[in-house]
């Protein structure tokens, strides 16, 4: 099925990329994005990692198995639930990015 871009859009993608074939060009596009989301996301883990000292899988064990009163603060809650998001995102992102490859 052959994309019909707009010419301006067209025009972007190859100054962006360097690449004059618009179909590449997003290609190469989405690459650098998912790559750079991919990177946002390490530093966010690296981030909670620091602050609990743990793993995101570490985390959730505890979080699942142990039954303590810091657990149930908002700071931790959140940090949980923004933790696993980020999990989340990464395993989502890296699988768009294996099937662009």
């Amino acid at each position: 099925m052959a994309v019909t871009w707009p010419k301006t859009t067209a025009r972007m993608l190859t100054e962006v990329t360097g690449e004059s074939r618009p179909d590449v060009a997003m290609l190469l596009v989405l690459k650098d994005a998912i790559a750079h989301r991919l990177e946002q996301i390490a530093l966010a883990q690296t981030r909670f990692e620091a602050k609990y000292g743990m793993t995101f899988e570490e985390y959730k064990k505890h979080w699942e198995t142990e039954d303590k009163s810091e657990y149930y603060s908002y700071e931790a809650e959140f940090d949980y639930l923004e933790w696993e998001a980020l999990d989340t995102r990464k395993v989502r992102l890296e699988g768009v990015q294996a099937w662009l490859t």
